[in-house]
């Protein structure tokens, strides 16, 4: 009888996780539901090149069953391809961290540096990825040095602004329990500014990854003969909309995990209240 009982509720306690999970997951599914119907029914009109879903799948079957090939040249799979636009990402990324974390800091703690840099940032944050190109061919010459330079300016300004932003929103309690301590200027800022700062920090990065990403498709297309950009302008000269689908969608699949490996990281290195 107790082992009925026990079977009874170990079933009941597995339908309700399954049951909450497919509860959670009910809005995302109906959302990508939608948007293939949706995707579905633009591809039924007369007066459209774009193939339906299952032609896509259909279309691109190799592609899809095997990203990891390499045959030399531009006949890459997929994994290559992200994989060359990835390593852009990351130096431009990066040495966007590396200098604007400290000018966020720099124009939030200095008058001087703030209004000198201010109107620099104002100038040329408006300014689109690919107004930058010409001047980063003209510069660097090389492509790939180029295209660095795109992402780097594209990914610095929400890494200096919110930075900037957070080191203004100390709290004046936190001030002044550093004065109070009698705190060296490397003791505030390792134990009072930069904790405190954290979360808009990583808010600026998360934000900067997702425009880098961006970024590197935008300088691809023009300046690099590899990565996911050129895959996109070879099948548009090519006229094959079915592999522009499947490049979209693997842009947003990897930039969907770029976001979500910064948020973790943010997760796991801002103090949590």
């Amino acid at each position: 009888m107790q082992i009925q009982i026990k079977s009874k509720s170990f079933f009941r306690q597995i339908f309700k996780v399954i049951y909450q999970k497919i509860r959670q997951s009910l809005p995302s599914v109906s959302g990508i539901l939608f948007l293939l119907i949706f995707w579905q029914l633009l591809s039924l009109r007369s007066e459209t090149l774009l193939p339906s879903p299952l032609e896509v799948v259909i279309n691109t079957g190799d592609l899809i069953k095997n990203p990891f090939f390499n045959y030399g040249g531009h006949n890459k799979g997929f994994f290559w391809l992200i994989l060359a636009s990835l390593k852009r990402v990351v130096v431009g990324y990066s040495l966007a961290a590396i200098v604007g974390i400290p000018v966020g800091f720099m124009i939030s703690l200095n008058s001087f540096c703030r209004k000198a840099i201010d109107p620099m940032i104002q100038l040329l944050r408006p300014v689109a990825p690919l107004a930058w190109l010409p001047l980063a061919q003209a510069v660097f010459l090389k492509p790939n040095p180029s295209a660095i330079f795109v992402i780097f300016i594209t990914a610095i300004w929400p890494i200096i602004l919110n930075t900037a932003l957070g080191v203004q929103l100390v709290p004046k309690d936190y001030i002044n329990v550093s004065k109070i301590l009698g705190l060296s200027l490397f003791e505030n800022f390792f134990k009072i500014l930069l904790p405190a700062t954290l979360p808009y920090i990583f808010t600026g990065l998360r934000i900067a990854i997702g425009l880098s990403w961006l970024a590197v498709v935008a300088a691809e297309m023009l300046l690099s003969d590899d990565g996911i950009g050129f895959f996109i302008v070879d099948a548009y000269n090519n006229a094959n909309i079915h592999e522009i689908i499947l490049a979209i969608l693997y842009l947003g699949a990897v930039g969907l995990v770029l976001d979500k490996i910064m948020a973790y990281i943010s997760i796991k290195v801002t103090p949590q209240e």
